[in-house]
């Protein structure tokens, strides 16, 4: 029997940054996806699918040319086959899982991440391979093959767990060690939007910067303050403009929490303060954040709060708020009482 697990993640930091080459600042929680598989005396993988009650069969010896976008099975299976693996024993497989399905908790690239380690398992020979390798196989083959808008930071985070600094643009991992306190995790009811914000984002987000170089060829993004958001707004198209304070300002919070979250002092207040800037800046910039899910943040925040944001790319899902222990349950009500469809608290993980 193989057993294998991976588990959910939160951008504290930089969201809408990473497609950006811009840093985030990314953690692992306890909330996992589950695979178990046996060996069976067939050519096939027999999945089934337990929280949705669904059942895949992929017969071993077909190829398959047409893959379905977001099939994340097959994609994966092809990215291997590409690395050298090859896969003829079949199994008989059991998938489950305790993260919300399309709710900004990076369900799907947890599943990656796990599919790909069920399967490393598999072989008849194991090879090491790194966690840091893990990752780059489960952007393959969760992004890149389907040409879709996102970036490394889900697939990386998982693969790696614990608290991130990721270095999108060099592709590099620095971890930090900080004590967040304790966290509760909001579910909205609201499915999130993500390919459609994630584009659109995207889209602006790489035009207002190209904006900029084309009139400043020296610019360079991941040095921008202030100074130079204000220099060059008159550079960038009016549409594009919201996208281009994002980038700057979203970058500058980053780079704060970040050296914050390297020492052994975090003010967990002024912290908090810098998570609801971010907020801001996401629904009035990025415009990502449905009124319903402004309305149970803002609730939170009066009761006791120190900072909430939406997770993942938006238009719904799940939302974190940084809470002290004595007013954590107030929180959860809160957010209930706004019609959350859940809220609970969660702990960060690290690598074993």
């Amino acid at each position: 029997m193989i057993k294998v697990e991976a588990p959910a993640r939160i951008c504290f930091f930089g969201d809408h940054q990473d497609y950006l080459n811009l840093p985030v600042i990314a953690g692992t929680i306890n909330r996992y996806i589950h695979i178990e598989g046996e060996p069976i005396n067939q050519k096939t993988f027999n999945i089934q699918l337990l929280d949705i009650k669904e059942f895949i069969t992929i017969n071993l010896d077909e190829k398959y040319r047409n893959i379905k976008n977001e099939d994340y099975f097959f994609s994966v299976i092809e990215v291997l086959k590409k690395a050298g693996y090859s896969f003829s024993q079949g199994y008989r497989i059991k998938i489950s899982g305790t993260i919300p399905i399309n709710a900004g908790l990076s369900s799907s690239s947890a599943l990656v991440v796990a599919w790909i380690r069920f399967l490393l398992a598999t072989q008849e020979k194991e090879k090491f391979v790194t966690d840091e390798q893990i990752g780059r196989w489960a952007y393959e083959a969760e992004v890149s093959y389907f040409n879709q808008s996102g970036g490394l930071m889900d697939q990386y985070t998982i693969a790696q767990k614990g608290l991130l600094y990721i270095d999108t643009l060099k592709g590099k991992t620095e971890p930090l060690k900080a004590n967040l306190g304790s966290l509760v995790i909001a579910e909205s009811g609201l499915s999130k939007q993500t390919q459609s914000v994630l584009q659109n984002a995207r889209k602006y987000g790489q035009a207002a910067i190209s904006a900029v170089l084309d009139k400043v060829p020296k610019f360079n993004i991941h040095e921008a303050d202030e100074t130079d958001y204000k220099e060059y707004l008159n550079f960038v198209p009016e549409l594009y403009q919201d996208h281009w304070y994002a980038a700057i300002f979203n970058h500058l919070l980053t780079k704060k929490a970040r050296e914050m979250m390297k020492s052994d002092l975090i003010d967990f207040g002024k912290l908090g303060s810098w998570m609801n800037s971010h907020q801001k800046i996401l629904q009035e910039r990025i415009q990502n954040t449905p009124n319903v899910m402004q309305e149970q943040m803002n609730a939170a925040l009066n009761s006791g709060a120190l900072g909430t944001k939406i997770i993942g790319s938006g238009g719904g899902g799940c939302m974190v708020a940084m809470v002290n222990e004595e007013n954590k349950e107030k929180v959860i009500q809160a957010f209930i009482n706004k019609g959350a469809k859940a809220a609970y608290e969660i702990n960060l993980i690290t690598p074993i």
